[in-house]
């Protein structure tokens, strides 16, 4: 019996050293050896001395203007620690160099002298609008925002991502939305990015924040602009009319020597987690400040007899009539130090070039995602706006 015994013993050890798998790049071993390796990489490149280190990246970033070959300077960030902090402290925003590099910089207003041109493919298949940086669909364009349109029972929403696959209000990707009214007519941009979570662990966060919302008090929602477009049931005005309010933009922005509040990181403020100001509150915060928010509005466009149309002047970058196609000027008042250039100055354009193509222009002191948000607006239906 001992002996049948040992036998068995003996069998299934030969049994368990055959199916002992070897060292993988996904074993504990081979894993804290890859990662004692990359330590001993980077440390090699942290080590570098800063003054030369400074030349390099200021180098590159000097050298690539534009992408596909501005990911150079991404990938000079994302080499270690240290490069990251000098790439970081090198790379300038979109409104001292006029170019869009870090996802921060879609939150910053874009370039005071010539607009940051875009363009926005609508797929009407899966209610998706993809915002593109490019002069036309035919070169190279980077992708920067996606926008998925839900139906809901009294409102619609726009989610905004960063990523065309992921619109959780959970993910890192998450960057804000829009949210219409019943009738089509009025808009809210939300802005909020939640904590960075690991991908493993966002069901659990979303978990205990359900958990949190019993007990915990509600906080303040991130409203960053409301749109509205003038009712017009009997189609005796003409055209859209429609106002935006900047409430995160202060009309001094555009003043002489004023300056648009520039996010250097994304906040982690979730927007589900807050409920909306109130419009009293609102004002009485920027009295606070002593200042009250950028205003824009639709440049009214001029009837051409001979076309028998409306028409505005896009330079160019708008081919097809449309009742989406608009130009944005801001509104101030005659005791605003503003000029008049400033004032006739177009600041975010959006028309039709082809089917299912649009063009977006924007400049300071709006950012690539207000832009966007205000030209989702357009695409919601108006039946009583038009």
């Amino acid at each position: 019996m001992s002996k049948i015994i040992s036998e068995r013993e003996k069998h299934e050890r030969r049994r368990r050293r055959a199916y002992i798998a070897p060292d993988s790049p996904s074993s504990p071993l081979s894993s804290s050896a890859g990662s004692s390796t990359t330590l001993r990489e980077q440390g090699r490149w942290a080590n570098l001395p800063p003054e030369l280190l400074v030349d390099i990246i200021q180098r590159v970033e000097a050298r690539e203007t534009c992408w596909p070959r501005r990911r150079d300077v991404v990938a000079c960030a994302a080499v270690c620690r240290s490069w990251r902090k000098i790439t970081k402290e090198i790379v300038k925003t979109p409104e001292q160099r006029g170019v869009l590099t870090f996802p921060i910089s879609l939150k910053q207003p874009g370039p005071r002298d010539t607009p940051i041109e875009c363009f926005i493919k609508r797929e009407k298949a899966t209610s998706t609008y993809r915002l593109y940086m490019g002069l036309s669909p035919g070169n190279f364009n980077k992708l920067l925002l996606v926008a998925k349109k839900v139906r809901r029972a009294t409102c619609c929403d726009f989610l905004i991502s960063l990523v065309g696959n992921d619109f959780s209000r959970s993910s890192i990707n998450y960057v804000g939305k829009l949210r219409s009214n019943f009738m089509g007519n009025k808009f809210n941009i939300f802005d909020g990015q939640p904590a960075k979570d690991s991908p493993g662990q966002s069901g659990c966060r979303s978990r205990r924040i359900i958990r949190l919302r019993q007990v915990s008090p509600r906080k303040p929602m991130s409203i960053t602009a409301k749109i509205s477009y003038e009712l017009n049931v009997l189609r005796t005005r003409g055209p859209r009319r429609m106002k935006c309010s900047m409430y995160s933009i202060p009309v001094s922005a555009i003043e002489q020597g004023g300056s648009a509040p520039t996010p250097m990181a994304f906040t982690k403020c979730h927007d589900e987690d807050c409920s909306p100001l109130l419009d009293s509150e609102r004002k009485r915060a920027f009295e606070t400040l002593r200042s009250v928010p950028l205003v824009l509005r639709n440049k009214a466009p001029r009837w051409h007899e001979q076309l028998q149309c409306w028409c505005l002047n896009f330079k160019g970058r708008v081919t097809v009539a449309s009742v989406k196609n608009f130009q944005m000027v801001a509104t101030v008042e005659p005791s605003q130090n503003v000029t008049a250039p400033e004032q006739e100055k177009v600041i975010l354009q959006f028309g039709k070039i082809g089917r299912d193509i649009f063009t977006m222009d924007y400049r300071y002191p709006l950012s690539a995602l207000q832009a966007f948000a205000i030209s989702l607006s357009s695409f919601d239906t108006k039946p009583v706006c038009e």
